[in-house]
């Protein structure tokens, strides 16, 4: 499975982005599908992640209130919104496709990732 991420850009500190997830050739059903960043010179954390049925969601705390995790199976996209954005927010964000239909934050159960979009927020 191969997962296009899109969506990054330069934005200013306050401005928002919409990421999304869509992968080629396969389908997300089923599947819950989670974001992932890796700000520059650090390890990759979790951002947020949805089940399959997009009633239960999980956010890591940094992004809570700021970020929204949704998704369009008609379209089998995954979408990450992300509002009131802040200079801690650059980051390469993956999308990933879970092992199961769990919203889990560990990176060992995500089984298929996609190549990273780089959102950058400037100050």
């Amino acid at each position: 499975v191969q997962l296009q991420a899109s969506g990054g850009g330069l934005v200013q500190a306050g401005d928002s982005l919409r990421l999304s997830c869509a992968p080629s050739g396969e389908t997300l059903s089923s599947f819950a599908v989670g974001w992932f960043r890796q700000p520059p010179g650090k390890e990759r954390e979790f951002v947020a992640s949805i089940i399959w049925s997009g009633t239960r969601t999980r956010y890591a705390d940094s992004v809570k209130g700021r970020f929204v995790i949704s998704r369009d199976n008609a379209k089998n996209t995954v979408f990450l919104q992300m509002n009131s954005l802040k200079p801690e927010d650059t980051a390469v964000y993956y999308c990933a496709r879970a092992k199961y239909d769990s919203i889990s934050y560990a990176q060992r159960d995500y089984d298929y990732w996609g190549q990273g979009t780089l959102v950058t927020v400037s100050s």
